[in-house]
């Protein structure tokens, strides 16, 4: 959401027992204000109810940036020297990198980088058949994680692609700690980011809280990841989701809310929730242009170039070192 840190992902994530999982949401519920990190939204059913949330009316992000891309593409491309290397952090399907690639054909080689196996194994076989001349190198892992490319590719300029607003599921601090990382991956090249901009709540809130409740069950659906693998016993019938503006952060939240006082048992532990308690589950902050702007010169970039839609609910922006 931006939706999400790990937002445009589809696919299944690591096993429970792979990846921190357990540990994670026995530390969340055992504070002081719960929380579960957005991170684990995204198993089998998760992906599926993102991919789902993009189409729904209230949801403008995925649409307004892949306008965005259409109108900048050339753009970009006008500026990027042959023999590139496109280099995506945490790409998903690529579907709307397709945009890009179509209007770059003096690229060297397109680096997807991606939890999933899956969807990068999707994603290279459907860009074999419409790029035949493309080099597609996947990298399955964290995106945040040193990136060596191969020896012929090591020293080629390195163009930087990290779309959806996923910067917005981070609090700024750790916002400018990716993108300082970014920067030495990208080794002196550029980076091309969504970036979510601030808007009337009447348009935000419902993004995140749609007519038809597909966000009320991605959201949900974190608490039947819980019960599936680590044994919980989460009635999901007893808590219903809420998004909520925080105008002190600047953020919107997604909470998950129990409808009553209750007892939830999970890996030999007892949750007690009072009725109202809530479970914080996502941030995904909203900036203005210069709020922006702050955070990626304390990582070291300037912002070099905005694209914005008519009504500036999103943006495109062009990040360079120097």
């Amino acid at each position: 959401m931006n939706h999400h840190v790990m937002a445009k992902r589809a696919g299944t994530e690591p096993a429970a027992s792979e990846s921190g999982f357990a540990e994670a949401v026995i530390e969340g519920l055992s504070a002081d204000t719960k929380t579960l990190p957005c991170r684990f939204f995204y198993d089998a059913i998760g992906s599926e109810l993102f991919e789902q949330i993009t189409q729904v009316p209230e949801y403008y992000p995925t649409r307004t940036e892949a306008a965005l891309l259409e109108r900048s593409a050339t753009g970009i491309s006008a500026r990027t020297r042959a023999g590139t290397v496109l280099i995506e952090f945490g790409s998903g399907s690529s579907r709307k990198t397709e945009i890009l690639l179509a209007q770059m054909p003096q690229l060297a080689a397109y680096v997807p980088i991606d939890v999933s196996g899956d969807a990068l194994r999707e994603a290279q076989a459907r860009l074999a058949q419409r790029f035949p001349a493309l080099d597609v190198l996947p990298v399955v892992g964290d995106f945040g994680a040193d990136l060596h490319l191969p020896r012929h590719l090591a020293h080629a300029p390195r163009l930087g692609f990290f779309p959806g607003s996923t910067i917005g599921n981070l609090v700024p601090a750790h916002a400018q700690e990716l993108l300082a990382q970014m920067g030495r991956q990208l080794d002196g090249g550029r980076l091309i980011v969504g970036v979510d901009l601030r808007k009337d709540l009447a348009v935000l809130v419902p993004a995140y809280n749609d007519a038809a409740g597909v966000t009320a069950a991605f959201n949900l659906n974190l608490l039947t990841r819980i019960n599936r693998e680590l044994g919980g016993d989460f009635d999901l019938r007893a808590f219903r989701h809420d998004a909520v503006w925080n105008g002190d952060e600047g953020r919107i939240e997604m909470h998950l809310v129990s409808r009553k006082r209750q007892d939830v048992h999970l890996l030999g532990h007892v949750f007690a929730f009072t009725e109202g308690e809530r479970i914080h589950t996502e941030n995904s902050y909203k900036y203005s242009l210069e709020g922006f702007r702050r955070v990626a010169e304390g990582a070291g970039w300037r912002v070099t170039s905005v694209w914005t839609d008519e009504r500036q609910w999103f943006s495109l922006q062009e990040l360079s070192r120097g």
